[in-house]
């Protein structure tokens, strides 16, 4: 009887030094075996091409083509491989998007070394598993029905919006809140999508014509 092979796994982050870790602790697992790095989700679906990871271990929030996205196409073109999303964020739109996509995971970055390990196990056996902040925000959003549009804005968002409203750009958002370019234009986004709205000057029309409050 053969020696069951090690599972085949694809780092996908923007961030080098994430990468290297996350390369560190997969050397730990003698079942686990790093096949492939990207720095970017356009990256990461021509190496799914041509790698073929059994599991892919994905980042969000990227420039350019974002992670969820990146996930979408993977699951396309490659179904026989899973995704993990791995981020720092548990935002309910993130936590959907992702799973939408066809992600069979979503883990917070500080996740331990042998609970990653076990998600990882876990996706290439098909199971999924969630962290449990992403399983409380998808139970809250169960629980509490739609409500009023721009309602559920947090307070970031609500600061961010107000400096879109001024006519600020993403980078000078970045450096007023003190927060990085990557974040601004997942708040953005997020904004975006909690105002039904298209892009920046509608979201702008939509606080000024409904008097929403900062």
């Amino acid at each position: 009887m053969s020696e069951q092979q090690p599972i085949r796994v694809m780092l996908v982050d923007d961030h080098a030094v994430v990468r290297s870790g996350l390369s560190a602790f997969l050397y730990a697992f003698d079942d686990l075996e790093l096949v492939g790095e990207a720095g970017s989700g356009q990256e990461a679906l021509e190496k799914c091409r041509a790698l073929q990871p059994d599991v892919v271990l994905m980042d969000l929030i990227m420039e350019g083509m974002d992670g969820a996205t990146a996930t979408g196409f993977i699951r396309q073109q490659c179904p026989t491989i899973q995704v993990i999303a791995l981020t720092s964020f548990k935002e309910k739109e993130l936590v959907e998007g992702a799973l939408q996509a066809g992600a069979i995971g979503y883990l917070l970055k500080d996740v331990s070394a042998d609970e990653l390990a076990h998600a990882i196990r876990a996706a290439a056996a098909g199971k999924p598993t969630l962290a449990p902040e992403a399983a409380q925000v998808l139970i809250e959003g169960a629980r509490h029905p739609a409500q009023k549009i721009g309602a559920d804005l947090t307070e970031r968002e609500r600061e961010v919006l107000a400096c879109m409203v001024e006519g600020l750009s993403n980078q000078q958002i970045a450096e007023k809140l003190v927060i990085s370019l990557s974040t601004v234009k997942f708040h953005v986004s997020s904004i975006l999508s909690k105002l039904q709205v298209n892009s920046r000057t509608e979201a702008v029309s939509y606080v000024l014509k409904n008097a929403l409050d900062f």
